[in-house]
């Protein structure tokens, strides 16, 4: 079952995070974080002329921008099903829309983008003390990486 988080105008303005962290805070303090592996969704209100998507608007991308900063392992636990995690890629990566193909990132941006993730979730389940680089491989599998054993050896 997902977890939608909501966000509205004002938090993003404010660059407020707490409904964010107050999921987030209680998952961590009741040591149930692992086990939220690809459950979040968020729903943003924000108004925005009707052709515009979420990754265009700056105040959204600024927001998303700070989320990632303060949790920048989150991409595990968000909803990779519901597309949740290309979006958030599209907040990060310069991209463009194509109506045929969808969203195009920037290659060499997604490229630095999809190995930090990897780093930076690899590193923080390693501190948690748990090895789940096939989800790791799966996650760069989304954006059209193949990752191998070998990369996970030399970390």
């Amino acid at each position: 079952m997902p977890t939608v988080i909501s966000v509205n105008a004002q938090q993003i303005e404010a660059l407020d995070l707490s409904p964010v962290q107050n999921v987030l805070e209680d998952w961590l303090s009741g040591g149930t974080l692992l086990a939220q592996e690809q459950s979040i969704q968020f729903q943003v209100d924000y108004p925005a002329e009707e052709a515009v998507e979420l990754p265009e608007i700056p105040e959204v991308r600024l927001w998303f921008i700070r989320l990632d900063s303060h949790y920048p392992w989150l991409p595990y636990c968000l909803d990779w099903r519901a597309g949740e995690l290309t979006r958030y890629a599209a907040m990060m990566v310069p991209h463009e829309f194509s109506p045929r193909e969808g969203i195009l990132y920037n290659p060499q941006a997604l490229d630095l983008f999809v190995m930090h993730k990897v780093f930076v979730i690899h590193h923080w389940l390693k501190q948690q003390g748990v090895d789940r680089n096939q989800t790791l491989k799966q996650m760069a599998e989304l954006f059209g990486y193949e990752l191998t054993d070998d990369l996970f050896e030399l970390l």
